[in-house]
């Protein structure tokens, strides 16, 4: 297994450690490129973070890009990633605005904006370190299960198992956009470093197939183990498989 992983006792130890991890590299590195993920896992590591700006850490040299975005929802709707952002980070900490990154769900070419998307990543010198969660089919961003290993940034159509679980943001799954803008496999791996956070049982599978599993495209998480410095940051709960063997 050539990812490394390391094993925290709690959801409240993943989020403080890896929010250390965050701030171990603003601090070495105050102009960072720093790659954003949403949904649940990462809001408590966001809180961290804003703790640790109100103790002195300064965001406001770092670039940040975030993975992914839903189709056809505008910028300031309250469940799009943008507003997600906005509430859990962006507005707390002092980070320079015109330096945030989102794809645009709402352009009216999707195309050009997955583009045009890539262009200001690599203009920016592409991303410095990662963060991830990890969908319970293994998804990664909204790379679904049949996606492949040299995907850019790019429209996709969302699994019905991650629609379902993405539901409990929205007042019904019926709300929940079918596409989003995602940010590829190759365009993840291209980073220099990945964190990947996960945590319950419910993720256990996944992280297993992931880490122990063959490199497929079934588990899209499990191309992570093609790069030569990725973290998987668990909880105990999420690694109980992984103990297992």
């Amino acid at each position: 297994m050539s990812v490394a992983v390391q094993i925290v006792p709690t959801p409240e130890d993943l989020a403080s450690t890896a929010a250390n991890i965050f701030a171990s590299q603003i601090q070495e590195y105050p102009d960072s490129v720093l790659g954003l993920a949403t949904g649940s896992t990462p809001v408590d590591t966001y809180a961290r973070l804003a703790d640790l700006y109100e103790n002195g850490l300064s965001f406001e040299d770092v670039t940040t890009f975030n993975l992914d975005e839903y189709v056809g929802l505008r910028q300031g709707d309250p469940q799009s990633y943008h507003s997600f952002m906005t509430t859990h980070l962006f507005d707390q900490v002092d980070l320079d605005p015109s330096r945030t990154h989102m794809p645009d769900g709402d352009s009216e070419d999707l195309d050009e904006a997955c583009e045009e998307y890539e262009r200001l990543l690599q203009d920016a010198g592409g991303i410095d370190l990662q963060l991830l969660g990890i969908g319970s089919n293994g998804h990664i961003a909204f790379n679904e299960p049949g996606c492949a290993e040299d995907s850019l940034t790019r429209v996709v159509d969302l699994a019905p198992e991650t629609v379902a679980a993405n539901s409990r943001f929205f007042d019904s799954e019926d709300d929940v956009p079918g596409q989003a803008i995602t940010a590829g496999i190759a365009t993840i791996l291209s980073a220099d470093k990945i964190l990947l956070l996960a945590y319950g049982e419910n993720k256990a599978e996944a992280v297993c197939q992931a880490l122990a599993g063959e490199i497929t495209s079934d588990c899209p998480a499990s191309f992570l183990q093609k790069h030569p410095d990725c973290t998987f940051l668990l909880d105990a709960k999420a690694a109980e498989l992984l103990t297992e063997q």
